[in-house]
């Protein structure tokens, strides 16, 4: 597992939290991370979370919706207690968290950010998310994701 190892799995490792890494060969060429992970792993995608940055009122937060929609940015707003939210800027977003895009964790980031975690999860018994880099996903449950990155659930993500 050492050679697997990013912030995101050390940070699960620490708290004791069950997981499974999902490994797999990632094309540089994909337009979509999340649905490549999908399709390579060959799990449905409404149970892949892709972990997105978004800015409200001048600060950066973490929205996780599933890689088969998209985020829907005056819900994620709402859910964080604000009106407005955009898209973060992609920079801005790997040095929050210490992530190259596509390959955003919404563990073990370099600064915490508020969380908000699509409410779909819920459906689940386990969901993945990016283990930290590109061609790696990791599968918990939305639980101990939640525990973890202190999120809220609500009804964020488009179908």
């Amino acid at each position: 597992m050492a050679s697997q190892g990013t912030p995101a799995t050390a940070a699960l490792a620490a708290a004791g939290v069950p997981f499974v890494l999902h490994p797999y060969a990632h094309d540089p060429g994909t337009a979509s991370y999340g649905m490549e992970a999908a399709e390579v792993l060959g799990i449905e995608p409404e149970r892949v979370f892709k972990t997105l940055m978004v800015e409200v009122e001048g600060r950066l937060a973490v929205a996780i919706v599933p890689v088969s929609g998209n985020l829907d940015l005056k819900s994620a707003a709402a859910a964080l207690g604000s009106k407005k939210a955009a898209m973060a800027d992609p920079k801005a977003a790997e040095r929050r968290t210490g992530y190259v895009l596509g390959g955003i964790s919404p563990l073990g980031q370099r600064q915490t950010s508020p969380t908000v975690l699509d409410e779909s999860a819920l459906g689940f018994s386990s969901i993945l998310v990016s283990g930290g880099r590109r061609g790696l996903d990791i599968e918990l449950a939305p639980a101990d994701l939640i525990r973890l990155t202190k999120a809220i659930t609500a009804p964020i993500g488009t179908t």
